[in-house]
């Protein structure tokens, strides 16, 4: 059996859990909550989580999908170097990112599917796994071969090349030669 990727789990818990925490944040703001302050913090925090989530990791093996439009938030994740490179640091950053939402009813989801994340992070980290930008790769387009034809001109069925008609633009010589006699019955 093949080796299990934690960190890709780890990526989609913790975007989840960044979502959940925006908007029990919003929640928490808009509804004038007592301890308003932490959802209003949530808020900050939900969006911050999201921002570093958002790009995935090039898988070790196989093929690495990006998310549209990730290339900017990869660059800025990039910039960052081994801070956000180490899971381990992914892992106790999360960690201290939610303790102020358990705080606050709204934010409790977010709060402790964040806590999930870290735990997996931490797993991730344990096994030696750590983040690497996937980068848009130019393709370059193979010539084509000497030995490739010209498409169909015309649409199928298609006749042998011989029983074919000839198209020419002057009306003189558009007249063909039968393959097959026709002669009249008397």
């Amino acid at each position: 059996m093949g080796k299990i990727e934690w960190a890709m789990w780890a990526n989609e818990q913790a975007l989840a859990s960044g979502l959940i925490l925006l908007a029990g944040g919003i929640v928490g703001v808009a509804g004038q909550f007592r301890g308003w302050q932490f959802a209003a913090y949530s808020i900050a925090a939900g969006v911050f989580v999201c921002m570093l989530e958002y790009p995935r990791s090039k898988r070790s093996k196989g093929t690495s999908v990006g998310r549209t439009g990730q290339y900017c938030f990869t660059v800025c994740v990039k910039a960052f170097g081994p801070v956000t490179r180490n899971y381990y640091v992914r892992a106790f950053l999360h960690a201290a990112i939610c303790v102020p939402g358990g705080f606050l009813l709204a934010t409790v989801l977010g709060c402790v599917c964040l806590g999930i994340a870290s735990l997996i992070y931490l797993v991730a980290a344990i096994r030696g796994e750590h983040w690497e930008p996937i980068l848009p790769v130019k393709e370059a387009r193979k010539p084509v071969a000497e030995s490739m034809k010209a498409p169909p001109q015309n649409p199928p069925p298609r006749p042998p090349p011989e029983m074919r008609r000839k198209r020419v633009d002057d009306l003189e010589s558009a007249a063909y030669d039968n393959p097959i006699p026709v002669t009249a019955n008397e």
